[in-house]
């Protein structure tokens, strides 16, 4: 027969061993690479992206393929901007309003300027050169 000499938990061990797994966890999902797109930045050399009418004046559209994100402030003016966060390099998600969102951690950016609504992304979006070609958007 064993005898063990160890002394049984006691309520603040378990407490404070549940804290530290749950701080890792914590840290491991913010400095990870979780929902990041590592496949690339936005095109380097020109890509059509389609009809330039699909992109409403005063509004934007994200083309999630070619991680570019074009607005129309006004009539046949169109500004391109990578759609790559630039907190920690996610895809952005969804155009609201006047702002393109990052669904990994909420940045928001305004989709005239690329400039930050909201953080944590303290970076503007690069811009991307945006022209249009007999009637469809081409960027880079």
């Amino acid at each position: 027969m064993t005898t063990s000499k160890e002394s049984p938990a006691t309520r603040r061990t378990v407490l404070c061993g549940a804290a530290l797994a749950a701080l890792g966890l914590t840290t491991a999902g913010c400095g990870g690479d979780s929902g990041k797109d590592t496949s690339g930045s936005a095109p380097d050399e020109p890509v059509e992206l389609g009809d330039a009418e699909a992109v409403p004046v005063g509004g934007a559209k994200l083309y999630a393929e070619q991680k570019v994100l074009v607005a129309q402030p006004e009539k046949g003016d169109f500004k391109g901007f990578s759609a790559i966060c630039t907190h920690q390099g996610s895809l952005l998600g969804e155009i609201d309003g006047e702002v393109a969102v990052c669904p990994l951690h909420g940045s928001r950016f305004h989709v005239d300027s690329g400039k930050v609504a909201q953080g944590p992304a303290t970076e503007a979006l690069p811009a991307v050169p945006v022209k249009v070609e007999q009637g469809k958007l081409v960027a880079g």
